[in-house]
């Protein structure tokens, strides 16, 4: 499912998949084998500390960084797009080659998009009819035949600049994506039998956005960034605890218990707009949502995990992106890639994707 900006034609066998976050860069680096993928390594460090854009040479510098710590010789590299910096829409559109479609959403970008978008670039996927869907009724002609598709945006300054910085690092850019179909690829080839069958929620909540996706039998159809994150229930707790930052983040994740009033406060706004996202999808296609996965930093949290739950009143778990993949991993990265697999999700997704 994967909806790249760039994506070159030829297949690689190892790529570096870069998330670059508001607070934390998750990386990994996977290998393509007959047989499935391989984790070889990953890596989370800080991400680059700037006041507006960030330049096309820091980010070259943190790059280099990153692929530094993942001590790989591939020279293969996507990189996945904030919540904040991508747009991804479903669309009908007429049954043209993906060329000229991504040509008709730019020409008409709030016709198809609901919303003005210059300077833009696009790119589609054509979304495969379910088996058992509804054919339209040929007897009743409404001009060129359309096909639902799943379109994506970016400012199109910005996708130039990560080119030029990815190739400034000495790196190759492969794809730019948007992180949030990250979880949907990784899920699919996690639990498989899960994508294909129910009816379900991805949430990944990141530093400064949460986005939620629903899956209907395979197909991604309905999905929405909310602004809220993990950086907003700890600067809570910091406020209402007078404390510092890093203080209210370990005892959010280490010692909920003890500021369990405070926390609820600030997870029912989350709760709430993910609930919302889910009625909505159930009252338009009259199926009911059965599980939500959860993924993110803050998902590693059993009693926000709790919380949402009882909120949204569905099944709420964690899952592991890693679960698809064979480890081949050093000793110490081996016993703390399980701790950390909900942070590689997004990385991890645009990687397999564009194997």
């Amino acid at each position: 499912m994967a909806v790249p900006f760039l994506n070159r034609s030829s297949k690689r066998e190892q790529v570096i998949s870069v998330d670059l976050g508001g607070r934390t860069t998750k990386a990994v680096c996977v290998q393509r084998q007959p047989d499935g993928f391989v984790l070889l390594g990953f890596a989370l460090m800080d991400a680059p500390i700037y006041e507006k854009n960030l330049s096309t040479e820091l980010l070259a510098e943190h790059l280099r960084s990153v692929c530094q710590t993942l001590n790989t010789k591939t020279r293969s590299l996507v990189l996945s797009l904030s919540l904040s910096e991508s747009v991804v829409r479903h669309a009908e559109l007429p049954q043209v080659p993906v060329s000229d479609m991504r040509q008709i959403v730019k020409n008409n970008p709030k016709n198809y998009l609901q919303q003005e978008l210059p300077g833009h670039v696009f790119d589609c996927y054509a979304i495969p009819a379910r088996a058992g869907a509804k054919m339209p009724d040929k007897g009743k002609p409404s001009g060129p035949p359309k096909e639902r598709v799943l379109v994506a945006g970016a400012r199109k300054q910005m996708v130039d600049d990560i080119q030029a910085a990815v190739k400034e690092a000495g790196f190759i850019p492969e794809a730019i994506t948007p992180g949030l179909l990250g979880p949907v690829n990784a899920f699919e080839l996690s639990l498989p039998e899960v994508f294909s069958r129910e009816v379900v929620a991805l949430v990944d909540i990141g530093f400064k956005s949460t986005s939620i996706c629903i899956l209907q039998e395979g197909e991604l159809v309905l999905s929405r960034a909310v602004g809220i994150g993990g950086d907003k229930m700890t600067n809570g707790l910091a406020e209402a605890l007078g404390i510092s930052y890093a203080e209210a983040e370990s005892i959010k994740m280490g010692m909920p218990t003890e500021v369990q009033t405070n926390l609820e406060g600030l997870v029912l706004p989350l709760g709430r707009e993910l609930r919302a996202s889910i009625d909505y999808y159930e009252h338009q296609h009259d199926k009911a949502v059965s599980q939500v996965f959860l993924s993110g930093a803050t998902s590693c949290s059993e009693m926000i995990v709790q919380m949402l739950q009882t909120e949204l009143m569905v099944e709420c778990k964690q899952w592991h992106p890693i679960s698809s993949l064979r480890l081949s991993l050093s000793g110490e990265q081996a016993g703390e890639v399980e701790s950390v697999s909900p942070q590689l999700t997004v990385a991890i997704g645009a990687a397999t994707a564009v194997l």
